[in-house]
């Protein structure tokens, strides 16, 4: 009957496959609020991420079933809504016959308004592969959600042999835009290095940017109070109970070793304007970094393993977690398979990753999997540092400040830009024979890069 309503529940979504409960941090409507489709109804704290949960329908707000603060398991209720009889079907929750996969299906399905803004959103893999083949990704059909293209769509559209032409006028665009500056042109590699506009010391992602102050919320201060207390934050609890762990079963053992990254400093310059014209991102060290370590990973495996009590589990694929500082917190999202991108690829994993980390938009799947941690110190200005192993994990990287030093070469004093790599390791799988040869592999990686080193 044309008019009709009813109440439907809405439960906790499954927002990652890990996750069990979640806390509401902030009901975003009240009873009586009118909710639009795709409407933010409250914010959720898991232990690593934060996230918002949208309804997939429009309606009323009904009764609020679980209060800010409180944690709630997956599948349980935590609101109800009043909708059209007919819009009934599509919303999380009323219940067990409505799975997380149908619901995204069925907003997918009712979703074109969106398919505009969502069809030019391309994800890091997608970028990826259509650098990788040359491909115009405005002439791939999406099928993903609103019309998004996935990562299947451009395998399936690089299958079909339709990226031959494309990829022709790619080429012939690409030297249009770029005359022979990768190729013909490398030389003053010198006057680059004694250029006064260069930075010395720069490292990282993060020294382009202004950080934040931590905005503390402090109670009892105005009162006249000594003290001053702090509310520890799930994701802070986290952080917390995963150091503690780690330092307490894992022994940890600690060495350094000093690397000459004048070269890389050299190449990072010289392409980093070029790769900023047409990637519309920065071309950071760490990306040049993650690729020597992936790379020498693949000579000692063992370095991308977990102790298992009485066994030792070597992992096949690499997957690097990436520590990324906040300003209340770090975090370390993951990059998949990192074995399988080339440099490039991996400049875009990390500015995405650490875009959204800074954003609070990482969802929990970002935070699964990761077998080796990089953390990039030199970003602050620090030049050693002793960092903790992420759990279960076996070691942890971190990349230093680039620093101009008189070094002696040949009997001769050359200044160089060198930067400090300092490993942790659990001391139950590596020993120092192995984790020193991986460390110089890194080294060795590192210090070969050139002028003629390909970013894709």
């Amino acid at each position: 009957m044309a008019g009709q309503k009813k109440l439907i529940e809405v439960v906790m979504p499954q927002l990652a496959e890990s996750l069990v409960s979640a806390t509401i941090a902030k009901w975003l409507k009240k009873p009586g609020d009118r909710v639009e489709q795709y409407e933010p109804i409250c914010e959720v704290i898991t232990d690593k991420v934060n996230a918002e949960i949208p309804s997939t329908v429009e309606g009323i707000m009904g009764e609020l079933t679980a209060e800010e603060g409180q944690t709630v398991g997956v599948g349980e209720l935590i609101c109800r809504m009043e909708v059209h009889a007919a819009a009934g079907t599509g919303i999380v929750g009323d219940t067990s016959e409505t799975s997380t996969s149908d619901q995204v299906a069925q907003t997918a399905s009712t979703a074109g308004a969106m398919e505009g803004s969502m069809r030019n959103r391309y994800s890091p893999a997608v970028q990826s592969l259509a650098a990788e083949h040359g491909i115009d990704l405005s002439q791939v059909p999406g099928t993903g959600m609103n019309g998004r293209i996935t990562r299947k769509d451009v395998l399936r559209f690089v299958e079909s042999g339709n990226t031959q032409q494309q990829t022709s006028g790619f080429m012939q665009e690409e030297r249009k835009e770029a005359p022979s500056s990768l190729s013909s042109e490398p030389q003053k590699p010198q006057n680059l290095s004694m250029d006064p506009s260069i930075p010395v010391r720069h490292s990282g992602i993060h020294l382009s940017e202004t950080p934040k102050l931590p905005k503390i919320e402090v109670d009892g201060f105005t009162q006249g109070r000594a003290e001053q207390y702090i509310d520890i934050t799930p994701v802070r609890n986290a952080i917390a109970r995963n150091m503690r762990q780690s330092v307490t079963e894992i022994p940890h053992a600690w060495t350094m070793i000093e690397v000459d990254v004048t070269n890389l400093v050299t190449l990072r310059n010289k392409l980093k304007d070029d790769f900023k014209r047409k990637e519309g991102i920065n071309l950071t060290y760490l990306a040049f970094l993650l690729k020597a370590v992936v790379n020498a990973i693949k000579d000692y495996p063992i370095m991308n393993s977990v102790w298992a009590v009485d066994k030792i589990i070597v992992k096949r694929d690499i997957n690097i977690s990436l520590a990324v500082g906040t300003e209340d917190s770090v975090m370390t999202p993951v990059i998949q398979r990192a074995d399988t991108k080339n440099i490039a690829g991996l400049a875009h994993e990390i500015e995405d990753l650490a875009r959204r980390t800074r954003e609070g938009t990482l969802k929990l799947d970002d935070m699964q999997g990761g077998t080796f941690t990089v953390n990039n110190t030199g970003s602050f200005g620090s030049i050693l540092s002793y960092p903790i192993i992420n759990y279960p994990q076996a070691a942890i990287l971190t990349f230093e400040s680039i620093v101009k030093k008189p070094v002696v070469i040949n009997d001769m004093i050359a200044v160089r830009s060198m930067a400090n790599l300092c490993l942790s390791l659990d001391h139950r799988i590596l020993d120092g024979v192995i984790s020193g040869r991986f460390l110089q592999r890194v080294k060795e990686n590192l210090e070969s890069y050139s002028l003629d080193t390909k970013l894709y």
